[in-house]
Formats: C-alpha cells, structure tokens, sequence
C-alpha cells in the first residue's frame, strides 16, 4: 500500500503540499495539484486520517462530549455536528459525561487522547471555573448548550430563560392560575433557568409561587410520571402542567391519562424541547422549540470557522425559543 511519503517523493514536492491539496487547499498552485493528484492516482494511494495528521499536524476530527447518547435531544444535537462536520471533511470522536463531574472530565481527557483539532461539550456537573481554566490550553473548546460569561465566544446556547417563561405565559392566557411545575435537576443550567422563566410569568401576572406545586424531576419519562403522582397524592389544585422537556410531559401525559384524566380538557400539558415524538403523542403535545439540531451545526460551524479557517460562516451564539402550539392544552374551564 502506497504511503503520504511516496505521493510527496514521485510528486516532488512537501509532506505539508500534499496534505494541503488532499485539505484542498486554496493556496496550492492548480499545477502542483495536479501533480500531487497525478501522483496519488498513479500510487493508487488513498488518503487517510492518520497520514493527513502526521503531514499537517491535524487529524481532522473533533471530539465531541454529550451527557446521554440515549434519547432524541442528544441524537438531534449530534446529527447536527457531524452532518455540518461531515460535510467539511471532517469527523467526530463521540463520547459522553453522564452529568457528573468526574465522568465529564474523564471524557475530555479521552478526547484529548485521541488526538482532536478541536472539543465540543455539552457539559453540565463541571463549574465555570473548571471551563475557563480548560479553555487555556492547547486544544480549542467549544460549549454546547450552556453559556459561561468569560466564555461567549466560544458557546452556542439557548435562553432558556425565556423558553420557561413562553411555557408558564401560553397556559396563562388560557386563564390558567394554579400550574403545577416538573422541573430538571437544578444543579443543570438550563433547568434553573427554566424554572426562572416559569417563576418570571407568574409574578408578571401577580400569581403567587407555591413550593407544594414545584416537584424536581429528573428530565427523563419517568420523571414526568411520578411528579404528576406527587401531585396527585399530595392532593393539590392545579389545572395545567409545565414539564420542563418533552420527556417528562410524555410520562405526565401516561400516567394521567392511565388515571382516567381526560386531555386536555381535565388538564393542560405543555412541554419542552419540540423533539421528534412530541407531534406524535396523543394529544399531539405543546410545547418550546429548542433547535438543538441547528444549534449543533452552529457549533460545528464555530469550529470550522475558528479552527480550520472556513470563512463566512454566519455564527449565531445564542438561540431564541418559540412556542409551538398543538393540542394539549386547552382554555380553563372554571
């Protein structure tokens, strides 16, 4: 089998040449490629990463860290990366954190192993501080899905803020008051932010915020499942139910409905993140975008514009919510 050394020697010209027109390069001459091209199909020589790597000192993959690989917000913000970075020639190492801080910073040191131009981390157990320091050295890091102050450049993230606040507003207008809350894990930002935009919509409205209507899930079904139990049992008023991901709302959405509720018009339901199954469910569920899809290309493109040069690439760091009405949720019925 032919190597990178044999192309550079018959084509008479630099490892770094022969890497940049395999790269393609703009800067190598029409007649020199030509040559390098002559070369490589006279050897039948088939580039490959590693010996892209040793020619350019780049590997042409980026590592890619995210807490879950199970689930349809990960394999939408996944998709989104590799398809934008695919589609520049260059390839992703995935891996995951769990969410919990050792198991992140276990992660990324593999990803440093492997030799990656370059890391994007949805990354949710490690501090700020950790963050900073990490973005000091050597390999570039990009955020995904979380927003570091000393660190904008370098994040794609949603105001999630503003998404828990359009959740909580949508089911106001309908005349609900009593509204139960499933939130995430606080100790995840986008959970606490969530939550916050929740809070923000009923003081807006003077509607008081009760503990005994709050219960902290997990993001996960059966988070959704047993927090509608929790507030059953506890025998609390409510009318409408904001989960804080779609997830969880499909668990509500089972357990009230194997309760003899019907919906919505025994109970409002609204969700969040506007994932693949949420138009799917009966009823089909209301609930936030969260264009984690998109904002993964953007991340990948971060990347490629940051780290490999590519121009005109439009960066958006930060993503709005919208709400995307369908018909689980309905005007209150005194």
């Amino acid at each position: 089998m032919a190597t990178i050394y044999e192309v550079s020697k018959l084509a008479g010209v630099s490892l770094a040449t022969v890497s940049r027109v395999m790269n393609k390069n703009a800067k190598v001459s029409e007649k020199t490629t030509i040559k390098v091209e002559d070369a490589m199909k006279a050897l039948a020589y088939r580039p490959n990463s590693i010996a892209q790597s040793l020619a350019s000192s780049r590997s042409n993959s980026v590592g890619v860290l995210v807490s879950e690989l199970h689930g349809p917000f990960f394999g939408q913000m996944m998709a989104g990366i590799e398809s934008e970075l695919r589609a520049a020639g260059k390839h992703v190492i995935i891996t995951t954190g769990h969410s919990e801080e050792d198991k992140e910073k276990d992660g990324i040191e593999f990803l440093f192993s492997r030799n990656c131009d370059a890391l994007i981390i949805h990354v949710e157990a490690v501090s700020d501080e950790y963050l900073i320091e990490l973005c000091k050295g050597k390999v570039p890091i990009y955020l995904m899905s979380r927003h570091v102050d000393d660190l904008v450049d370098n994040c794609i993230s949603l105001n999630n803020e503003l998404g828990g606040y359009l959740a909580t507003k949508a089911l106001i207008d309908l005349g609900h008051k009593d509204i139960a809350y499933i939130a995430g894990p606080q100790f995840k930002a986008d959970a606490s932010a969530r939550l916050n935009g929740h809070k923000r919509a009923l003081a807006e409205q003077n509607i008081p915020f009760y503990e005994s209507l709050l219960y902290i899930g997990d993001f996960k079904e059966t988070g959704g499942s047993e927090g509608l139990k929790h507030f059953i049992d506890k025998k609390v008023s409510f009318s409408a139910i904001v989960c804080s991901n779609d997830e969880m709302a499909s668990g509500s959405m089972k357990y009230a409905r194997e309760h003899g509720f019907s919906l919505p018009d025994d109970l409002s339901i609204m969700g969040f993140d506007n994932v693949n199954f949420a138009n799917y469910l009966y009823p089909k569920l209301t609930t936030i975008d969260n264009p984690v899809h998109e904002m993964g290309r953007m991340s990948a493109k971060l990347v490629l514009q940051n780290v490999y040069k590519v121009k005109d690439l439009n960066i958006q760091h930060i993503f709005s919510p919208t709400l995307i009405s369908r018909k689980s949720m309905a005007k209150f019925q005194p």
